[in-house]
């Protein structure tokens, strides 16, 4: 499947090194200001070969609207946006076309179709995230409009840093840090894996404010588990936590419960969910991120005949997919907040006869 969404729904399309990348969002609703240097900006954030902590790939992925605005507002179809390739070097992948890369799908991707693009992965590499982030910053327009707020930053590098976060620190860092007493650590330990022709794992943290009570189905729709949908979809994510996450297994139910007093919660282990439904605090979600499997470094593996062989794997990658990571989680949370908005719409018959009255 490469869609994503019921009522505020996106489809991506490309290769890493076809001609294209892009999406289509449907379900956006008519009427909001689509500010395309925002679109932009969000697009900066992620893209490629902006630092020495990130791949050396230069790609200026400017995005073009070809469909769904009209005079700067959405006009309720769907909308269209494209963003061109313009550095790829397939010739680095042509040692590795007829074998398969540790850590990466070759392996399940050959065995399941019969056939893969082997020129940075495809459909399979990080490259396809672009449109992702082209669609979640629509979703944050929609969300703008109704006074939630989405942030993100990187927590830990390696295992360097902390659970104390500071969102607006990562607006100046180049690795994205929300823990800056541990970015310089961070940043060594990029570049001396980098150094080594290795690389590292890492933790992004995504925070919503404003979220208002009541997203989210009781069942099988739920906010925190389309959440860890969401973010296990990203490349390289192997782990997801909701709140206190994994923590709370270490703790009583009363010390993990978030009691209450006459003004609302005092505090929020919870992670913004309760029974699947937001409960109108902050929603929290940590991303781990493995080491980017892209390494410069010889390694042993199977060709597609079944032999062993040994290779060194040649082209650009990140040295830390969690930095980049970050941006894409952000919006993957945008886009689950927008789809669950939409449908909640209709979860009381007062609400649909207030509508139609």
């Amino acid at each position: 499947m490469n869609r994503f969404g019921i009522r505020f729904s996106f489809t991506t399309f490309g290769e890493s090194h076809g001609k294209a990348l892009g999406t289509v969002v449907d379900g956006v609703p008519a009427g909001i200001d689509i500010d395309e240097e925002f679109i932009q900006s969000e697009m900066d954030r992620r893209k490629p070969g902006q630092n020495s902590y990130a791949t050396a790939r230069k790609e200026g992925d400017v995005v073009e609207i070809l469909s769904g605005v009209f005079e700067g507002k959405s006009t309720g179809t769907p909308i269209a946006m494209v963003i061109f390739n313009e550095n790829q070097k397939s010739r680095d992948y042509s040692n590795i076309k007829d074998l398969f890369r540790p850590g990466h799908s070759d392996f399940t991707y050959q065995h399941k179709y019969g056939i893969r693009d082997y020129r940075g992965g495809g459909r399979s590499s990080a490259r396809e995230t672009a449109g992702r982030v082209a669609a979640g910053a629509i979703a944050k327009l929609m969300l703008k409009e109704v006074g939630i707020d989405l942030m993100s930053g990187v927590s830990h590098i390696d295992g360097i840093g902390s659970d104390n976060y500071l969102f607006e620190h990562s607006k100046n860092s180049e690795i994205f840090s929300i823990t800056p007493e541990f970015e310089e650590a961070q940043k060594k330990a990029i570049l001396d894996a980098k150094a080594e022709h290795n690389s590292v794992g890492g933790t992004a943290v995504v925070k919503a404010i404003n979220v208002p009570i009541g997203l989210g189905e009781p069942i099988y729709y739920k906010m925190d588990s389309l959440l860890a949908d969401a973010m296990m979809g990203i490349n390289g994510v192997k782990g997801v936590e909701i709140g206190l996450g994994e923590e709370s297994t270490r703790t009583t139910g009363f010390d993990n419960n978030d009691q209450m007093d006459q003004h609302g919660f005092q505090s929020n282990s919870a992670g913004g969910v309760l029974g699947g439904i937001t409960n109108g605090e902050d929603l929290i979600v940590k991303v781990h991120f493995k080491p980017t499997p892209s390494i410069f470094m010889k390694q042993s593996t199977q060709n597609i005949d079944g032999e062993q062989i040994d290779f060194e794997l040649k082209g650009r990658h990140d040295p830390s997919i969690a930095v980049r990571g970050s941006v894409v989680a952000e919006s993957m949370m945008a886009l689950v907040i927008a789809d669950l908005l939409l449908l909640n719409m209709g979860r009381k018959i007062s609400d649909v006869a207030r509508y139609y009255k």
